[in-house]
């Protein structure tokens, strides 16, 4: 499990160090507010793909191990048909948008629903090899075709995102269907079409819903900033989050290891005890990462991003905490979904959900993006309070055992100093 979650967590830092780069590249090169243009369009894709989660998702995972894969392709590909289509003639109807955006969100979404499906039985086969490419391979090829188009090419417009983007996720979509067509049947019987079908629905709509509402914590203040302000002040309100948010591929590269390791284990109650000392360092990798990223000078924003950027440095200060509480949040929130009590996860984020709607509606109008910072944190906050308590009182398990001790620390020391070992080839990895 060690080495899967040290490999997780090696391609989640290159994908932050990549992404990192594509926010960098479009905020130097396109300014404040083509960021913000980006932003909300990345923003309406994320919301397209929360929803096809829901005939899909985090079940894939559960049910690829137990059914035939392309019975759970064709329903998942289907809905994402329907979802992409009836998404983009919402957007339409809610938000003045030309013709060629729409078409760019419908066709870009659909591509990044297959790849997603794809990956996802990859993941829940095992086999973390193509998964971890396939997950680096996008955000790879995105900051690369916008280096050269910016860079090279001096082509510094809105539209080049959206027709490089064709390729980053185009690309990996075809390398994924190698992988899953090499892939073994269950060793058990499966269920018929329309019975997987069935199943995939109704592991997926509860769980998902978790994530639907989450993704209303992460992104609602966007559309409450578009309208207050504008596109410009989304772009700085971005990079801000972007920065802040990449501290959370430390908590969601072991939260996903984790998940895979308690949705099949026998004990699951035994598989928590296991995990404590990896929960304690997430954390305080965590915690480290906020506080060097809360150090960083205003100048050095301006001199990465451009002088408009400067401004966000105090939406990172007032994201910090909230940072930290969705660290905790994903810790927790991990176990209740391999448990399959989705319930607590739900109402954890149902109490963020109005936590931002009350806040973005008071606060933004008052305070711009300062107050739509101040208001993520304490939704964030007020939903890790639910979850940790629900936690403690699920698992037994005492507030001291989740927070990070000196020997943690020692221990990570020790990981870091330990010298490399040999790769050794598997049947997973050579598959």
């Amino acid at each position: 499990m060690l080495r899967r979650i040290l490999h997780n967590f090696a391609t989640r830092l290159l994908t932050a160090l990549l992404s990192f780069g594509v926010v960098w590249l479009t905020a130097r090169y396109l300014g404040a507010a083509g960021r913000g243009h980006i932003s909300l369009f990345m923003t309406d894709c994320a919301a397209l793909l929360l929803f096809i989660g829901l005939l899909g998702g985090s079940s894939l995972i559960y049910l690829a191990p137990r059914r035939n894969i392309w019975h759970l392709l064709l329903p998942a590909y289907c809905w994402a048909l329907l979802v992409c289509a009836a998404g983009s003639a919402v957007v339409a109807l809610l938000r003045s948008v030309p013709p060629a955006y729409l078409l760019h969100l419908w066709a870009l979404s659909l591509l990044q629903a297959f790849l997603s499906v794809n990956t996802l039985l990859l993941l829940g086969r095992r086999r973390n090899t193509p998964y971890n490419l396939l997950s680096i391979l996008p955000v790879l090829l995105l900051a690369g075709t916008l280096l050269l188009n910016f860079a090279l090419f001096r082509q510094r417009e809105v539209s080049v995102y959206f027709q490089v983007c064709y390729l980053a996720y185009g690309l990996p979509l075809l390398l994924s269907f190698g992988w899953l067509a090499r892939l073994p049947r269950p060793p058990v019987a499966g269920a018929p079409i329309r019975g997987t079908m069935r199943e995939l629905a109704r592991h997926s709509r509860e769980a998902h819903l978790s994530n639907i509402l989450t993704f209303i914590n992460y992104r609602l203040s966007y559309y409450f900033v578009a309208h207050f302000a504008d596109a410009r002040a989304v772009g700085i309100l971005s990079v801000g989050v972007a920065l802040a948010e990449a501290i959370w591929m430390i908590p969601r590269s072991t939260a996903l290891m984790q998940y895979v390791e308690l949705v099949q284990a026998d004990d699951k109650q035994a598989q928590v005890g296991r995990g404590l000392r990896l929960t304690r360092l997430t954390l305080f990798l965590t915690v480290a990462a906020v506080v060097v990223l809360c150090a960083l000078p205003p100048q050095l924003l301006s001199l990465v991003f451009g002088q408009e950027f400067t401004s966000a440095r105090p939406v990172i200060l007032l994201l910090a905490p909230g940072v930290v509480a969705i660290a905790l949040s994903q810790i927790c929130s991990t176990y209740f979904t391999a448990v399959t009590r989705y319930r607590v996860n739900n109402l954890a984020t149902l109490l963020g959900v109005a936590v931002t709607l009350v806040g973005c509606v008071a606060v933004v109008p008052v305070w711009g993006i300062r107050g739509a910072a101040l208001v993520m944190t304490v939704s964030y906050s007020c939903s890790a309070l639910y979850l940790v308590r629900a936690f403690l009182r699920a698992t037994g398990i005492r507030l001291l055992d989740l927070l990070p001790v000196r020997e943690d620390a020692t221990y990570a020391w020790q990981l870091l100093r330990r010298p490399a070992q040999p790769a050794v080839a598997t049947a997973e990895d050579a598959a």
